[in-house]
């Protein structure tokens, strides 16, 4: 029986902080639409069942120190992983091609173009998602630890500045819950191809079909290597 060539695309570290990034954000969106909503009898349910507001915001304090523990632990990744294994990749960086894909997409769903783009690494959906998250982490991380300690933001800062965190936290967290369960989960999990979901998060592979679908010109590098190199590779970089 032939085996089914894989692809590594998430290594061990990266799918630990994405399980850590997005575990913490669900877990945040639970425990602060109730804060924010705080007059809803959905809120106010959604309080008991934590028992209590001071329970629910213990949660909520603690899951917002592990989303900011996995933040940094990809800053540390980022800097580190090159460093061990000599390769750096500029790959998730926006480049030209990205705009060109997006109005090339945009043709092909509308039926203006026959084929959709050729993607390579990453998609213009996929950088997006990805610099998404460190615009949220300044906006949302910075604001929500204005809140947490105040007595020592309040040294460097007039107070209006504190009072005004909490809308910029709230008004940026739901933007980015919109983004999440509109964009980000159907994009990557509700999709009629992945539906009810990609199972790269755990993984960390894709076979060679869902390469050929989805990163065409990726695909196309690694086996242009392969022959070069005489190696008969199963899993790309």
């Amino acid at each position: 029986m032939e085996t089914e060539h894989v692809f590594q695309r998430f290594d061990l570290h990266q799918r630990i902080q994405h399980i850590g990034m997005f575990t913490s954000f669900i877990v945040l969106t639970i425990t602060g639409l109730p804060i924010k909503f705080e007059q809803s009898s959905i809120s106010q349910g959604v309080v008991s069942l934590f028992g209590g507001f001071d329970n629910m915001l213990f949660v909520h304090l603690v899951a917002a120190a592990v989303m900011l523990l996995s933040f940094v632990y990809h800053l540390l990744y980022l800097v580190i992983q090159p460093i061990v294994t000599k390769k750096l990749s500029l790959a998730i960086l926006p480049s030209g091609k990205d705009f060109v894909d997006v109005i090339h997409d945009v043709k092909y769903l509308l039926g203006l173009r026959k084929d959709p783009p050729k993607f390579d690494r990453y998609t213009y959906k996929e950088k997006f998602d990805y610099w998404a998250v460190f615009w949220g982490m300044a906006i949302m991380g910075g604001s929500g630890l204005m809140m947490w300690f105040p007595q020592i933001f309040t040294q460097y800062m007039p107070i209006w500045v504190i009072d005004s965190a909490r809308y910029a936290h709230t008004d940026e967290a739901m933007l980015a819950i919109s983004a999440i369960f509109i964009w980000h989960f159907f994009n990557s999990h509700f999709s009629p191809r992945f539906f009810p979901m990609n199972h790269v998060w755990y993984r960390g592979t894709i076979s060679r079909e869902e390469m050929k679908e989805d990163h065409p010109l990726e695909l196309e590098r690694l086996e242009r290597e392969d022959k070069g190199s005489g190696k008969d590779t199963i899993k790309g970089e």
